[in-house]
C-alpha cells in the first residue's frame, strides 16, 4: 500500500497484521481520486471507518488542507498516526479515537467524506444518516463510499443526491453530492 500521488508519492504505508483493515487497493483507489481530482485541492477532508488512513493521506498528498481521521480501533489510529508521519503530513491531520457515527458531532463542516466500514453491518447507513443529522457536509460537498459488489447502494442522505456507481471486481464505490440549499 503506497500514496500514489502529489507531495508524498510513492511512500509506503503501514499494514496492520491479520484481517481486522481491509485497505483499499490501489487500483480502486487511484479511480477513486480520479473522480474527485478537481475537489480535493484545499478542501477539509474527513476518513470515516480510517483503517491505516490512506485515503485521507492520498487526499493530503494531493493538495488538501486537512483531515480527520476517525477509527474505533486504538491500534488503527496508532496505524494511522504513523502513517501520517511517514508520509509528513501530520501538521495538517486530527486523528480521533472513537466510534465514528458519534465522533462526527460538532464537527466543522467536510468537503469531502471518506466512508470505507466494515462490510455488510449497516454501518454504511448509519453514517450517511449521522452525517445529515450533524450536518457535516458542506454545500456542494461529496460523499464517497466503498462497499461490496452485493451490498445494496443506500439511498442519498437528506439534502443529497446519489451520483454515479463504480465497479472494480467485487467493489463498489458510490458517490454523494450536497445539494445547494434553496
Amino acid at each position: 500500500m503506497r500514496v500514489i500521488s502529489g507531495t508524498a508519492r510513492g511512500c509506503r504505508l503501514k499494514e496492520p497484521k491479520g484481517r481486522d483493515i481491509r485497505p483499499t487497493t490501489d487500483k480502486v483507489k487511484e479511480s477513486l481520486f480520479n473522480i474527485i481530482q478537481f475537489d480535493v485541492e484545499g478542501s477539509r477532508v474527513l476518513d470515516m471507518f480510517a483503517g491505516t488512513g490512506q485515503l485521507g493521506i492520498e487526499a493530503l498528498s494531493r493538495g488538501a488542507a486537512e483531515a480527520v481521521f476517525i477509527d474505533a480501533a486504538p491500534a488503527a489510529a496508532a496505524i494511522v498516526r504513523e502513517n501520517l508521519r511517514l508520509a509528513g503530513v501530520e501538521d495538517r491531520a486530527r486523528v480521533v479515537t472513537g466510534d465514528s457515527l458519534t465522533a462526527i458531532r460538532g464537527l466543522a463542516p467536510f468537503d469531502i467524506v471518506f466512508l470505507d466500514p466494515p462490510y455488510s453491518q449497516g454501518l454504511l447507513e448509519r453514517a450517511l444518516t449521522a452525517i445529515n443529522e450533524f450536518d457535516i457536509l458542506r454545500e456542494d460537498g461529496i460523499i464517497i463510499c466503498e462497499l461490496p459488489t452485493e451490498d445494496p447502494v443506500p439511498d442519498a442522505p437528506g439534502g443529497c443526491r446519489r451520483g454515479r456507481e463504480y465497479r472494480y471486481g467485487k467493489i463498489r464505490l458510490a458517490v454523494y453530492f450536497r445539494e445547494e440549499q434553496q
